[in-house]
């Protein structure tokens, strides 16, 4: 057994310190690259929800006075940066605009002190992955470590996370004020230092305005005038899945598959009820969550949807016991959900892919 396994744990060894010494290696590139960059400003984003989209919404509204580039689709770990700072920063970038993820206590900071960026920014934070940090307290402190960059000149926090007074730190939250959020778009207003600015944005959902008010006041950081934003928020993009309003033979598709927090889910399920047709929701429920979150989930369902398809097993027994729905079909195989969405569905439905989207859309 010792003449098996040994060469076996050798190899492995082996194959480890040199993945860690050709890491090591990139790494030290990428970080010669950036300090070749002088005068490049970095804006790094954490957060339990919305790094993505403050992420876009960031770069969005800054392009449009800069040459903005920032880390693609959902790349936040050290490994992800690193690549994407070697293979696709372009070397005349004036803003890079970088997500940074965890999964323990030490990962905001190792990308931190990697990037040293200028600004950053902790969005909402809660729950989320808490399997991996066991309590709130050990998520908001590692969130809190993208506030060690030796470079900082300004922290955008969330009040969800601290509201301890920091010279360098802008709380953002409370500023947000007649949210207007319904199927057509969003109003808002931000009350900043006593400076209403009025902005209308086609991004669904009212939880939302906090992503955008945070890139808004990024950008007036970096001189940006009332009126170049209120520009740039008219046309910001939804971000793909999350709230992403789809039109198809007919029907309204809420394409909200990467959006799997009850907060989220419960505003998808509201603009929902404003729709005057059929109301039909796709979704297994909350991921990684309770039983209690997935009531709170099913009780909303029962009070808007007129059909409800519950894909996967996960949660099936909870929504099959508690879901009072008109039609209520438990779909196991998803292979067959395009099938179905054909025979139940007609032109005028709104369909909510809550937590779940399949390929086809």
């Amino acid at each position: 057994t010792y003449g098996v396994f040994m060469p076996l744990a050798l190899a492995y060894m082996g194959s480890f310190m040199i993945e860690r010494f050709l890491f090591f290696a990139f790494k030290k590139e990428a970080k010669k690259k950036l300090k070749s960059m002088d005068k490049l400003q970095i804006i790094a984003i954490t957060g339990s929800y919305g790094k993505t989209s403050i992420k876009n919404f960031v770069a969005e509204i800054l392009s449009k006075k800069y040459r903005v580039y920032a880390t693609p689709r959902s790349v936040n770990t050290i490994g992800g940066i690193v690549k994407d700072v070697n293979e696709s920063l372009p070397s005349d970038t004036e803003i890079y605009v970088c997500e940074a993820g965890a999964r323990e206590s030490g990962d905001i900071y190792e990308i931190t002190t990697f990037l040293e960026p200028q600004n950053v920014v902790v969005g909402r934070v809660g729950l989320a992955h808490v399997e991996y940090f066991k309590t709130l307290k050990n998520i908001i402190a590692t969130k809190l470590e993208i506030m060690q960059s030796p470079r900082l000149e300004r922290a955008f926090i969330n009040t969800s996370v601290t509201d301890e007074p920091h010279e360098k730190v802008t709380f953002f939250g409370n500023e947000i004020q007649n949210i207007n959020a319904t199927l057509d778009g969003t109003d808002f207003e931000l009350n900043l230092d006593g400076n209403i600015l009025s902005l209308h944005t086609n991004v669904l959902g009212s939880f939302q305005t906090m992503n955008i008010s945070v890139a808004v006041q990024i950008a007036k950081k970096f001189g940006m005038s009332d009126e170049e934003i209120q520009s740039a928020v008219s046309i910001l993009t939804p971000v793909a899945h999350r709230l992403q309003m789809i039109k198809a033979g007919g029907k309204l598709i809420l394409d909200d598959g990467y959006n799997g927090n009850i907060d989220g889910m419960l505003e998808a399920v509201r603009l929902c009820s404003l729709h005057s047709g059929r109301k039909v929701i796709v979704t297994p429920g909350l991921v990684e969550s309770s039983d209690e979150l997935n009531l709170k989930f099913i009780e909303a369902i029962n009070s808007v949807f007129d059909i409800a398809i519950v894909t996967g097993s996960l949660n099936a027994e909870l929504f099959d016991k508690n879901l009072k729905v008109k039609n209520k079909i438990m779909l196991s195989d998803k292979s067959k959900m395009q099938e179905v969405l054909i025979s139940e569905t007609r032109a005028g439905d709104i369909i909510l892919f809550a937590n779940d989207a399949p390929n086809f859309i």
